[in-house]
């Protein structure tokens, strides 16, 4: 039986989500881009990943325009004005989404919804009704969770109706981070989005000041899972290393940051190199593409991902460490051993010069990856500590802590709350402020008994699940990474963290 045959007869998937399958498979049996032997067996071995790219690289992975050129001249190519109003502003965002490209088809940044519709928000009841539809029109068509908004640091009249939109309809699509800054964020509003991040896992909490730090006070956003990035630009590429496959071509700890570390990370960023080679030079996007000869995307504010999964494994298979309770995250040692990794990482990645990624000083960045199915159990999201091994939430913030800052494009945890939180949100307020105020860069959470829940970095409804357990279909197209990341990662098996703890 052939895979095209394979996705054409698959019960569970849509005839959008056919097509699309039908698509990647195609552009992953091309051989447009040669990969090198080394890469190649690299990659046959599970050291490296290209989280299927392809070997077409046509579209940048991650495309973030500047939403603002809309708002402020229309686009002439879509024969779109400045809206004046919130109708036309919803209206033409919706039609251009449907031609941001991206690895999934779909757009993987909508904008930050505050800037974009608080200009429009004259008569709040008209202003919500329009929103209900713009969200549902999204929830229907944009049929990804790695579909994802931004709003604050200043959440407007728009953001508290798209919050509460969005715990009243329940949707897992889009993604939502709040840019939370607390020079900036009022503390009623970060307390109304944390309600709504307990309900319906969003908004999560980017630290706006650190991003800001990172990107040289660049306008960013966050984007996909929960990638930072520039806005008008994008991620060219997010291929991967799995650091605890990788642990076992080394004779020891010593042997593994001098000598297979970096040959492996070399290897890769040759790779990367070469992607985005081919997307400038050869492909016709950065030539053609009418955000390009608009102004909403600019070629060089794009950066290469260089993605990492499986910390947590790696050190603890140099202690030979089976119970992953006693290992990295519950022992000081270990997670001591997995700075010194990561920091000799960054060193390799950052000596590495690229002919472009020219807003970065021409150097590929930092991304802790949030895993897929197929890495099972064996290399865990990033540096994240394994599933059902996390202690309690303080000196679990405090490990995320000694991470995070490595991660200029994007890391993330996720805290599953029990319902005592839900009278104690202060507190949590609290503790995202301390863990900002310790360089920790993203916080996610939800309650345990939520329909809508963050996977690994998206979010799946459990009942969306249930139906493909059942053989029926999902509309949203992730829900199928999140019942392998259930059944092959236990990612559903989170720690329930208590506030009587």
């Amino acid at each position: 039986m052939s895979k095209a045959f394979e996705i054409c007869s698959d019960v569970t998937l849509t005839y959008d989500q056919q097509l699309k399958a039908l698509a990647k498979l195609g552009e992953a049996t091309d051989d447009s881009l040669p990969v090198t032997l080394e890469f190649k067996e690299a990659y046959d071995k599970g050291i490296l990943c290209d989280l299927n790219e392809g070997c077409m690289p046509f579209r940048p992975r991650y495309i973030c325009p500047d939403y603002r050129v809309l708002m402020e001249k229309g686009c002439k190519f879509l024969n779109l004005e400045a809206p004046k109003d919130i109708w036309e502003a919803c209206n033409s965002l919706l039609i251009l989404y449907k031609h941001v490209p991206s690895i999934t088809t779909f757009p993987v940044y909508l904008g930050n919804f505050d800037e974009l519709f608080e200009p429009f928000v004259q008569d709040e009841k008209e202003a919500r009704k329009a929103l209900r539809l713009f969200l549902r029109h999204i929830d229907s068509t944009l049929t990804d969770s790695f579909v994802h908004a931004n709003l604050g640091p200043r959440l407007t009249k728009a953001g508290r109706i798209i919050l509460e939109l969005t715990k009243e309809m329940q949707l897992a699509i889009p993604n939502i981070t709040l840019l939370y800054n607390p020079d900036i964020t009022a503390e009623e509003d970060a307390l109304f989005s944390i309600d709504s991040m307990l309900h319906t896992a969003k908004p999560s909490f980017a630290n706006d000041k650190l991003f800001l730090k990172d990107f040289n006070n660049e306008p960013y956003c966050i984007a996909s899972c929960y990638n930072g990035l520039l806005i008008g630009g994008g991620g060219f590429t997010l291929p991967r290393v799995r650091l605890a496959t990788m642990a076992h071509e080394a004779k020891d700890l010593t042997d593994f940051i001098e000598n297979v570390l970096p040959k492996y990370a070399e290897i890769l960023l040759d790779h990367m190199d070469r992607r985005c080679e081919y997307m400038v030079e050869k492909s016709n996007f950065f030539k053609s593409n009418f955000l390009i000869k608009e102004g909403f995307l600019h070629q060089e504010k794009f950066v290469g991902l260089f993605g990492v999964v499986g910390l947590a494994e790696c050190v603890n298979y140099f202690h030979g460490i089976e119970d992953k309770s006693k290992g990295f995250g519950n022992d000081p040692i270990l997670n001591k051993e997995g700075q010194m990794i990561i920091e000799a990482l960054e060193k390799v990645v950052n000596s590495h010069v690229t002919k472009y990624c020219d807003a970065f000083g021409h150097h590929h960045i930092l991304h802790a990856q949030v895993g897929i199915d197929s890495d099972t159990t064996d290399n865990s999201p990033g540096c994240r500590i394994p599933v059902g091994s996390e202690p309690g939430i303080h000196k679990h913030v405090m490990h995320s802590c000694l991470f995070h800052k490595f991660f200029p494009s994007g890391i993330g945890d996720i805290f599953k709350f029990d319902e005592t939180w839900e009278k104690n949100e202060a507190a949590i307020l609290d503790i995202i402020r301390g863990a900002f105020n310790n360089d920790m860069r993203y916080f996610s959470g939800y309650l345990a008994d939520c329909d809508v829940i963050r996977v690994t970095g998206y979010l799946v409804k459990k009942s969306e699940v249930a139906k493909l357990d059942a053989g029926g279909q999902s509309l949203n197209q992730v829900t199928v990474f999140g019942k392998g990341a259930r059944d092959y990662g236990k990612a559903f098996d989170r720690r329930v963290q208590s506030s009587n703890d």
